[in-house]
């Protein structure tokens, strides 16, 4: 059974890795590589690779069981994340009633779990702990991870509001947001599992027996 650190790893290693391993496996099975948005690779040939991530991240943070807090949140951006997965994107073309509908329970899932990965990193991930250098230390990644995580919501609406769709198709400016929030996510929960900036062992002698 995994620890809560080896949950912490699992999440952050699939969020560093999932936009690499989708332009590359994209690539590698004849698709286009770079596609407009993370979600478009649902119609990909990596599609299985797309779902199965998110549906693992949404299993992990379910089994998070750490305070409170941290398991409501992780309760709901773990729904959030399979919706994101099962329900996938609006077409590009000739999309459907239904489809339409899908592709918007899609936007808003995506959106609860980005803000939901923003609250760990900002508000769960920083508490305790005053006066230790190496918390510290941790602390301004996971800050600085989720204002990024935050800019790149910020960003994704403003593009889609103001940009251009021929400029948004050729720059694919949604997918590189998309991909630098996740990347975001999966750094602050990789630093969260102690694998970097972890704390010195303890130096204090063993109690007497």
């Amino acid at each position: 059974m995994l620890s809560y650190l080896g949950l912490r790893r699992a999440v952050g290693v699939i969020g560093i890795a999932l936009p690499f391993v989708l332009v590359a496996g994209d690539l590698a099975l004849g698709g286009d590589g770079l596609r407009d948005s993370i979600s478009r690779y649902y119609f990909s040939p990596v599609r299985d690779v797309f779902v199965g991530s998110m549906c693992a991240v949404g299993v992990f943070l379910y089994c998070y069981r750490y305070d409170r807090p941290d398991r409501l949140l992780a309760n709901v951006t773990g729904t959030a994340a399979i919706a994101v997965a099962l329900l996938p994107t609006r077409p590009e073309t000739g999309a459907t009633t239904a489809e339409i509908v899908v592709g918007w329970l899609h936007l808003v899932a995506a959106a609860i779990f980005f803000v939901g990965l923003a609250v760990f990193c900002l508000d769960l991930f920083t508490r305790g702990e005053a006066g230790n250098p190496r918390k510290a230390a941790r602390n301004r990644v996971y800050r600085i991870c989720g204002w990024t995580i935050i800019a790149c919501l910020a960003l994704a609406a403003l593009d889609a509001a103001f940009l251009p769709d021929a400029l948004a198709t050729r720059w694919n400016t949604l997918f590189w947001l998309e991909a630098i929030a996740i990347v975001a996510f999966g750094v602050a929960w990789f630093v969260k599992g102690d694998t970097v900036l972890r704390d010195p062992p303890s130096s204090d002698p063993a109690p007497a027996v």
